[in-house]
This record gives C-alpha cells, structure tokens and sequence, in this order.
C-alpha cells in the first residue's frame, strides 16, 4: 500500500531523514522504533506532505505523492494523527470531529459517520457537546484518532498515541489499532511503549540519526532486548 523509496526531509539545513526505504503492505500494523531524535516523527511528516524540504519517493497505492499537498493525501485515504492531537478550543467533541469530513471529501454523510464514531468510541460518545480541550489527555488523543477516521481513511499515521495517558486508556487504544487492523484499516505507528506496540504489529522498522538500521518481522525484534536495548531505550 504504502511504498517509501530513498526517502530525504531537512529542517532547515538539518538533513533529519536521510535515504529511508520501506514499505507498509494493505492491513499491516508497521511500527518506526528509535531512540528520541531518531527521525520517526520527521518520517511520518515527510510521508504526509508536512515537510518543506524533502526528495526521494512516496507511493501510496501505486500513484506518486511526494510533491502532492497534505491535504490531496488525505483525500487519497492517508491520514495523519500528530503527537500534540490539535484538538480546537471551542469547539464540542462534535464539532471537532466534524473537521475531520470538512478535510475530508464525504460531508454529507457526517451523521452516519458520527454515528459509527460513537460505537467505536462510547467514551467520546458520552461527551459530544463538551468541549474538546476540556477532557483528559486520553481522551483527546482518542477524539484526535476518531477525527481522523471520520473520513474512512485506508491507512493512518499515529504519532506517540500512548504518550501521557493512564495505563487503563492504553489498553483501549492498543485494544481499538488491533480491531481496525481487522477492519481493513492499515497502520504505520510512532509508540513509545515498544512493547505494547510490537505485540499488535506486523513488521518494525528501526531508526537511529535519521537513517535505517534494521527492519524486520515485529514477533523477532519483540524478542531481541539487545536491539531494542541498542536502538530503543530511552
């Protein structure tokens, strides 16, 4: 599904993803692991269109994206969760997640997919007028996963989904990537907590200065604590 090829992406003068090749096949859960600063979150910005400064090849379904704007990737099904989730002041749980079929191409059935948001996610359910800001850490990470999703994109990109949330609500989203991997939905995941992420992923792909030092089955590297020693400890 997604094909990444001699990937490159520069802050400034920066060169923080340097010539990444990998790929994430229709229905995989693929993990980018590394240590802080090791690129991932710079990777998932350069696959998304969100870096000024970036050369090499990004396919999803077959078709070229790199020199497409973020927002034609998300009409093409690819879309982006960051690390700071971006919930809108002001604004209900609804009407944030309305934002997420004003980006998208599908606003006229915004009620059947509040709806379907709403059994996925009962907490968010409970708390559709209230404002966005106003809900714990975890449960904005998870209205900025439904937002996401209310335009029934074909892969996501999730960026820390776990960081500073109480363990009970990282059970549910571990629990929620697992169920829509079944779904259909394809996942290219950043997650601190390596372990819980490699339990429910495919494949792995682990960075270090921007650049690839080792890919491979995600059940091996669970087992490997010298990599994930080497590469992955904080």
């Amino acid at each position: 599904m997604l094909q990444v090829q001699n990937l490159d992406a520069w802050y400034d003068r920066s060169h923080v993803v340097q010539g990444l090749t990998f790929e994430v096949k229709a229905g995989e859960i693929v993990t980018l692991m590394g240590r802080n600063g090791a690129g991932k979150t710079s990777t998932l910005r350069a696959i998304m269109g969100l870096m000024a400064q970036r050369a090499g090849s990004v396919r999803f379904d077959g078709q070229e994206l790199l020199k497409q704007a973020a927002h034609v990737r998300y009409h093409r099904g690819l879309a982006y969760v960051p690390e700071d989730r971006r919930i809108v002041p002001g604004l209900t749980v609804r009407e944030n997640l309305r934002l997420g079929l004003i980006a998208g191409s599908d606003g006229r059935h915004e009620h059947e997919r509040i709806a379907e948001i709403a059994q996925t996610f009962p907490r968010l359910a409970e708390r559709m007028e209230q404002d966005g800001t106003s809900m714990s850490g975890g449960e904005q990470q998870m209205l900025a996963i439904a937002r996401a999703l209310m335009a029934r994109p074909r892969m996501i990109l999730l960026d820390e989904p776990s960081e500073g949330i109480m363990p009970l609500l990282v059970h549910e989203m571990f629990q929620l990537f697992v169920r829509l991997k079944q779904q259909g939905t394809t996942i290219l995941l950043v997650e601190q907590n390596v372990e819980r992420a490699l339990q429910i992923s495919d494949r792995a792909v682990i960075l270090d200065q921007g650049r690839i030092v080792h890919q491979g089955d995600a059940q091996d590297l669970l087992a490997d604590r010298a990599i994930q020693d080497k590469y992955c400890a904080v």
